[in-house]
């Protein structure tokens, strides 16, 4: 109740700040007719040339992928750039929705909206471990964001978005082995203007944006406010059981975001850019529900237990019907704020160019970990489950042209303070669920009482798990990364150029461990106690149960970490970079080769980590079982790719027609895989991405365009007979020695197109549909079949209604227009996958239902 009546004052009050603003305008403007004529910011140094108004042609294309204003077939790069009105059109919010334009491109979250990952050609960072860096980096008006979860949230006015593929080291940095998605908001304007729009749909949406912009001094100062406020009621009915939850809906949304800009030209040869934003959610979010009943060593085995403790996991034949199961609370809370300052100088012959900035992110929430009725373990929506990244940066860079070169130098300089708490609490049915769980595998019948009775259980006095125990963890990381770096092209003739970009990278983390245990890890000492004495009077029975020590001596309630401190560090130093040979037959038709090497920072596991039960050197019921491992590093990722691509535009400069054949093969590929009990972070030796990127821009006429692309990208393990079995050790690891990789569809396909009609010769009708089409793919690290998700399309489509000169606008729009069913991420139920993760409990985060309603839009 809070939440929505807090929601719906912050409307009210926007919504009437808004009505005076646009009142004023009008004035404002008759007052600003006085003052001398405002300069263009298309004249910005560096800055982004504003798409806002209607392109027509392939020429006004423009990218700042090589961070200088060039035009898109210019630049040896493979770019899908997408301007201010496509996003619009599609209602492209955030880099989420983004996917649907940009091939290639997949984008999905998991747990909350703060674990959302992307993945360009198949690659990405998996899992929800905050150790670990993107390999898709997020960049928002020159500053670095740390995770892809950071970055996602409401964009603003934004004036384009290029999504770069491949390794971009040289230039963005260490975490950018996949790609780069380049985020543009528009600049504060010299002239007034003011628009807003209110949105309302099913699932109880409602809410909207609104932005003001225009000169405080003359043609020397100017400013722009952004806010928007977004409501929506939760996609997921959820059963609460006996609680403590208490609320029935999940999914929904809950925000505010509010973006200023300070643009500021002293003199001409001397331009500021001075951004702040905020922006908080509040909402339930995220609930998985059940897609597979465990399968062995009798069918339903885990869900009749689950029922049998008077709780109730869900149908899983019906997964769609989005009914789900948690008697937990997801209270998610996210706070993102920042504020940066870049300065464009023209001094000598070249440009400097200085970006400042500092960042404070933070989420808090916690979950049902089991994602049923029944109280078997959760993680407290609490200040104990919570990510909070404090970022400084610092990027200086001199850029300049002579007759034939082409040059930039630059430094960077990076700040990361990392605070990381997480714990994970049993519930009160813990301990019998496993006794009836364990009893089932060894005795064929369900025993509630076997952890007291049981086996050698009673020589220890039983084994018990105060509710509400578990583990405690406080991580605090400390990153500084320095770089150098340069890009110079070469333009040998008129016709061929050569380019060549190196940065060399130092990267010096630092973490400190503190935990600790609630019940001091007894119910885990009393289990490997008793199988310590079953070891010595019956080895039959202690291989049997071999598995069932690991699980009941999960390092979350392993008494090794009673009191547990540790330090470590962790220094590394790469040189990574691009080397380009660009040829233009004439100025319709370009070709060009590239290599370019990538490389993202090695880090730290953020969990607890012991050995595997049952591996060598870790013997069910031995004291190895609860010794920390004090070193939880894994190294840096590098990769090496190689392009052949051609840029051709044709029509008389209508069309443009881009295809690049690529080859990417990564070395020490950092997998995170979730095996429904811990995470573990392994190094893949090899995986290669080999394929082909194809865009197109076409506008067909002055109403008519089209915008889309194919990616063919095979994306597989390259892992011999040794590499493939030590996987399958450690992680549980059910694919091949060379599977494609999870989340990597082999064909990636999107289309969009846009049609403007004239209604007599006051009003226009803007007619838009965009589809993205992906191949089947599995949606688990660990490629279990049961995860696998067939290919799908997703649609969105949207009709305005207008007069010619865009002071208003009326659309009716619908995203996933046709209601696709499809899965984001699946996994292991925790606790419900024994014996083994194949045959166990598969639960699933889905993706969005079809959403439909109308916008209202006006502007000055």
């Amino acid at each position: 109740m809070y939440i929505q009546s807090s929601g719906k004052l912050r409307l009210v009050v926007s919504t009437f700040a808004l009505a005076a603003a646009l009142n004023a305008i009008p004035a404002l403007t008759e007052s600003a007719a006085a003052q001398s004529a405002p300069q263009s910011t298309d004249n910005t140094p560096n800055a982004s040339t504003s798409q806002s108004t209607q392109i027509n042609s392939v020429d006004e294309i423009i990218v700042t992928a090589t961070k200088r204003s060039q035009s898109l077939q210019n630049v040896p790069i493979v770019v899908t750039t997408v301007n201010h009105q496509l996003l619009q059109d599609t209602g492209v919010k955030d880099i989420k929705d983004l996917a649907l334009l940009a091939p290639g491109l997949l984008v999905t979250s998991t747990s909350s909206e703060a674990s959302t990952t992307a993945r360009i050609r198949g690659i990405g960072t998996v899992g929800d471990n905050p150790g670990l860096e993107s390999s898709v980096g997020v960049v928002i008006d020159g500053v670095y964001r740390s995770r892809n979860g950071v970055g996602f949230g409401d964009l603003g006015n934004v004036d384009r978005i290029e999504v770069l593929k491949g390794p971009q080291g040289s230039l963005f940095g260490k975490s950018a082995t996949a790609g780069v998605i380049n985020i543009i908001t528009a600049l504060p304007q010299f002239t007034f203007g003011a628009n807003a729009e209110f949105t309302a749909g099913n699932y109880g949406a409602y809410g909207g944006a609104a932005e003001i912009t225009g000169p405080i001094i003359s043609d020397k100062l100017a400013a722009s406010i952004y806010f928007a406020d977004r409501q929506r009621d939760g996609f997921f009915n959820v059963d609460t059981g006996p609680g403590p939850r208490t609320e029935t809906k999940d999914t929904n949304r809950n925000f505010y975001t509010i973006r200023g800009q300070l643009l500021a030209r002293p003199t001409p040869d001397l331009t500021l850019r001075l951004i702040g934003d905020y922006s908080n959610r509040k909402e339930n979010c995220c609930i998985a529900v059940i897609t597979r009943a465990s399968q062995a060593p009798a069918p339903n085995l885990a869900n009749n237990i689950v029922a049998a403790l008077g709780g109730n996991d869900g149908n899983p034949n019906t997964p769609y019907d989005r009914n789900a199961y948690a008697n937990r609370p997801d209270n998610q809370r996210i706070h993102d704020g920042g504020v940066s300052l870049q300065a464009d100088w023209n001094i000598g012959p070249g440009t400097l160019t200085s970006i400042t900035a500092y960042r404070d992110w933070k989420t808090t929430g916690g979950f049902d970990a089991d994602f049923s009725t029944a109280d078997i373990d959760y993680l407290p929506s609490d200040d104990s489950n919570s990510s909070q990244f404090r970022t400084f940066s610092q990027e200086l860079r001199y850029a300049g042209s002579t007759d034939k070169l082409d040059y930039l130098v630059g430094g960077f300089f990076s700040n990361e303070k990392l605070r990381q708490n997480t714990s994970v609490l049993v519930g009160t049915q813990f301990t019998p669920y496993l006794s009836l769980l364990f009893s089932s595998l060894v005795e064929g019948a369900p025993d509630p009482h076997f952890l007291q009775t049981g086996l050698t259980f009673p020589f220890v006095g039983g084994v018990n798990y105060v509710p509400g125990s578990g583990s405690v963890d406080q991580y605090r990381q400390r990153d500084n990364t320095y770089a150098i770096f340069t890009d110079n092209t070469y333009h040998v003739t008129s016709k061929f150029d050569l380019n060549v970009g190196l940065r060399y990278n130092i990267d010096n983390k630092f973490l400190n461990q503190n935990s600790t245990n609630i019940g001091g890890g007894g119910g885990c000492s009393s289990a490997n106690a008793a199988f310590g004495i079953l070891n010595a009077v019956n080895p039959a029975a202690a291989a049997q149960l071999a598995a069932v020590n690991g699980t009941l001596c999960l390092p979350f309630l392993s008494p090794g970490y009673n009191n547990f401190t540790n330090q470590q560090s962790n220094h590394e130093d790469a040189l990574s970079g691009t080397a380009k040979a660009a040829y233009r037959f004439d100025r319709n038709f370009l070709v060009y080769a590239s290599y370019a090497r990538g490389y993202k920072a090695g880090g730290f596991n953020l969990d607890r980590v012991e050995c595997t039960v049952g591996q060598p050197g870790c013997a069910p019921g031995s004291a190895a079982v609860n010794t920390p491992i004090l070193d939880t590093r894994f190294g840096a990722e590098r990769n090496n790719s190689f392009e052949i691509g051609e840029k051709a535009t044709l029509f008389d400069r209508k069309l443009l027609l881009n295809a690049t054949l690529f080859y990417q093969k990564y070395n020490n590929f950092q997998l995170n895989t979730f095996n429904g009990l811990v995470f573990v972070v392994d190094s893949i030796p090899h995986v290669v991405s080999k394929g082909i990127d194809a865009d197109f821009v076409w506008f067909a006429s002055n109403k008519l365009s089209f915008q889309g692309g194919l990616t063919i990208a095979d994306t597989r393990y390259d892992l011999t007979a040794s590499q493939l079995a030590d996987l399958e050790l450690k992680t549980g690891f059910l694919g091949g020695s060379h599977s494609r990789l999870s989340l990597a569809p082999l064909y990636s396909a999107s289309l969009s197109g846009t049609y403007t009609q004239d209604l007599g010769e006051r009003y226009k009708a803007r007619f838009n549909m965009g589809a993205k089409y992906s191949s089947g793919y599995n949606t688990g690290s660990d490629l279990d079949p049961g995860k696998y998700q067939k290919g799908y399309v997703l649609a969105n489509a949207r009709v305005a209604f207008g007069p010619q000169n865009d002071r208003w606008s009326v659309e009716v729009w619908a995203d996933n227009l046709f209601d696709t069913d499809y899965k984001q991420v699946a996994f292991n139920s925790g606790f419900q996958n024994v014996p083994t993760n194949a045959t166990g409990v598969l639960d699933a985060f889905l993706g969005a239902p079809r959403t439909f309603g109308g916008t209202l839009r006006v502007k000055y």
